[in-house]
């Protein structure tokens, strides 16, 4: 049985120290085009690659979300970006597009490319098409029973799953209301969550009967790796690193055995509680909203949470040895357990 990675949202500098500090073993993140979550902060190309070295230096991964659907107008400017990305050494792209992926197969044969929520992959059927495409991953519904998950990761394909975070009213992020309503099409990177609205099948004011509650795998990290899944993702690149931090550090705890800290990961943001309903199949009380005792709980565990990612997390031992004399160079020299050694100097003392 293999240990899946804990793949954390980072829509900032910020939330991606908190998930590198805090454990996690890859980051995803959006660049300044291209990327579903057009209202995060996001990265340009010179904070996409500190972001990359970062990540590389924590020894995780960074994945690089180019799952918007492209214009034929803007694949010049995609192509330069992508070139980019590919020169920084982004481990992996997730998309939705297929010209998107056509094109980086152009660019790149062995670049891993994930197939993201976006592509509505459920079935063995997909994950196999996907396989045949390149794909090396797909990112699954998340509307996928412990059964229906299990099936795809029996094709062989890498399966990442959600296993926290916001839910979709519409089938993974395939809604068309927020472009109805408004203008903002989610599969442009700008939903406007008009699921959180009140709606009612009967008049009712104030109901909220399109928002679902936030999902919640965490008590079933176990289960999911024992059926094979390679990834547990949480979702929430538009949300503040101390929601970051205390997610991975919830999956971090459960990975490990040990009892995760639920209560606090619920305070730093909720719906009216969690939902597992499309997981276990039991889906009554899926409907939750925003409520007034969740933000009041919030602000009690925020101060705590922030001193999670505040210092850097020790990775590997190291023995420094500093000479310094007058009239030579000043010499570091580090060396680790593995018997690797480096040695740097600097300006004459």
């Amino acid at each position: 049985m293999r240990t899946p990675e804990i793949l954390a949202p980072a829509g900032s500098e910020e939330s991606l120290l908190a998930a590198l500090r805090c454990g996690a073993d890859a980051v995803y993140v959006g660049g300044k085009l291209f990327s579903a979550r057009q209202n995060a902060a996001n990265f340009d190309l010179p904070q996409l690659q500190h972001a990359v070295e970062l990540c590389h230096l924590y020894g995780a991964k960074l994945y690089l979300t180019v799952n918007t659907l492209i214009f034929e107008s803007e694949f010049s400017s995609l192509v330069q970006f992508l070139q980019a990305a590919m020169e920084m050494g982004v481990n992996a792209f997730l998309v939705q597009d297929l010209g998107v992926l056509r094109l980086i197969r152009r660019m790149s044969p062995d670049v891993p490319v994930h197939a993201s929520t976006q592509m509505t992959i459920h079935t063995p059927e997909g994950a196999h098409w996907a396989k045949q495409h390149g794909i090396s991953r797909v990112v699954v519904s998340r509307e996928l029973s412990r059964e229906e998950i299990a099936a795809v990761c029996q094709t062989g394909v890498e399966v990442e799953t959600f296993v926290h975070g916001a839910l979709c009213m519409s089938v993974s992020g395939q809604c068309g209301l927020s472009a109805v309503i408004g203008s903002r099409s989610a599969n442009r990177g700008r939903c406007a969550q008009a699921c959180r609205l009140p709606f009612s099948a009967k008049g009712a004011k104030n109901v909220c009967t399109l928002s679902l509650k936030d999902l919640c795998l965490v008590p079933y990290l176990a289960e999911l790796a024992q059926d094979g899944v390679a990834s547990l993702k949480i979702e929430g690149r538009c949300k503040r690193p101390e929601y970051v931090a205390a997610a991975v550090t919830a999956l971090v705890q459960a990975r490990a055995g040990e009892e995760p800290d639920l209560d606090t990961l619920r305070a730093v943001f909720s719906r009216s509680g969690f939902t597992d309903g499309y997981y276990t199949g039991k889906r009554q009380q899926m409907f939750g909203t925003r409520q007034k005792e969740d933000v009041l709980q919030a602000k009690e565990v925020l101060p705590h949470l922030a001193q999670l990612y505040q210092k850097p997390t020790p990775q590997i031992a190291l023995t420094m040895d500093v000479r310094v004399q007058t009239g030579e160079p000043a010499v570091l020299t580090l060396r680790d357990a593995d018997g690797n050694c480096v040695t740097v100097s600097g300006e004459t003392v």
